[in-house]
């Protein structure tokens, strides 16, 4: 099980919303296929055939928990898991 793998899958498990990394966030969402943009703190990551784009804000080296809630909801909603 690789490293996004293990994420995921604690990402859809939903029991640790507080405890994901932002930058492991930031880079399972490049690695699902969204474009990132920067712009001051905000990074907006869109994605051919996903009508919401994702804006997370860092907070300390955590992402937001519900920014992680909203994440989840995008990949169940387009099936962006895969497999897990």
């Amino acid at each position: 099980m690789g490293k996004y793998d293990k994420l995921l899958f604690q990402i859809l498990r939903g029991l640790s919303d507080s405890n994901i990394g932002f930058d492991e966030l930031c880079g399972l969402l490049e690695h699902l296929g969204f474009e990132k943009r920067t712009r001051g703190s905000h990074n907006v990551f869109r994605r051919a055939g996903v009508e919401e784009q994702i804006n997370l804000q860092r907070d300390g080296s955590k992402a937001k928990p519900y920014q992680v809630r909203q994440v989840r909801a995008v990949i169940l909603r387009y099936r962006l898991g895969g497999e897990a």
